[in-house]
């Protein structure tokens, strides 16, 4: 049902909304997980589709469009992952503050996280983001983080933390790699995530089994909660949700982070190269 938006202040809440659900989709695989699982839930030229919308009261608008890719490349010579995010905003977000975002990742063929970028175009603003990955000792990683714009350097720092480590882009590989395991209602894992001069703290929950719905075709998932220990998100607890695709894809189907006005939602729409046929549709006879 359409709605009309009083633009002020709602437009501070659209940004957050654009911002936020770029790094919930970007923060939903670690490589390193997926290893370990029996094996990868993606293969190479996979490429996932999603919808973004912001959700408050009666309006729910078109906020955005994101095309996940994984591709077989090399990385300063050897074999490995790239796996990328492309972020266009649209609809009302898109007439207040336009956003085009693109992510890399390149990951060994262990899988192992080695460097990741982000850039950002929001119209008057670019900038670039740069994490290279260093892994020192058996559970100690080193991060060289840089951010730069056209006129300085921003930020150029190292930080150092334990394993399991990801970018912004890695954490959707980490929740496929969990949902491909066996889990229990309450079990929870934590990912340490580098973003600009932070090591933000996250934590995945899982909650057991949910059917989604969306424009009308149902999907089978894995439900978890995911708790950010960061001041983008104005609840810690619960600051967002993410349905698996309940298949041997394990694709996120649906995400969901809250806001002060109203939440932000991103939908899977389409999939090309998949490994394995969507089983999770239900299909009624």
């Amino acid at each position: 049902m359409k709605a009309k938006l009083p633009l002020l202040p709602i437009k501070t809440a659209l940004v957050a909304c654009a911002s936020k659900l770029l790094l919930l989709l970007s923060i939903l695989l670690l490589p390193e997980r997926a290893a370990q699982a029996q094996s990868l839930s993606f293969q190479a030229n996979e490429e996932v589709d999603y919808e973004l919308y912001y959700k408050w009261g009666l309006v729910f608008s078109k906020a955005g469009n994101a095309t996940f890719k994984m591709k077989d490349t090399y990385f300063e010579g050897a074999p490995a992952w790239h796996y990328s995010l492309l972020f266009r905003s649209a609809g009302i977000v898109e007439k207040l503050y336009q956003m085009r975002d693109t992510m890399d990742g390149y990951y060994s063929k262990a899988p192992r996280l080695l460097y990741s970028s982000k850039h950002s175009d929001e119209g008057d603003y670019y900038s670039v983001d740069e994490l290279r990955f260093r892994y020192e000792a058996v559970n100690q990683v080193t991060i060289a983080s840089r951010r730069y714009t056209l006129k300085r350097v921003k930020i150029d720092t190292l930080l150092v933390t334990e394993a399991p480590v990801s970018d912004m882009l890695g954490g959707t590989l980490y929740l496929r790699a969990l949902a491909a395991g066996t889990l229990r209602n309450g079990d929870n894992f934590p990912l340490t995530v580098a973003i600009g001069r932070d090591l933000v703290t996250m934590r995945f929950r899982y909650s057991g089994q949910r059917i989604v719905e969306h424009k009308g075709v149902k999907y089978r998932t894995r439900h978890f909660y995911i708790d950010i220990e960061d001041e983008a998100f104005e609840q810690p607890k619960e600051a967002a949700e993410v349905w698996i695709g309940d298949d041997a894809n394990h694709i996120p189907v649906k995400v969901r982070a809250k806001l002060k006005l109203g939440a932000v939602e991103a939908y899977f729409k389409e999939g090309r190269n998949l490994r394995a046929p969507m089983d999770c549709r239900v299909v009624i006879p």
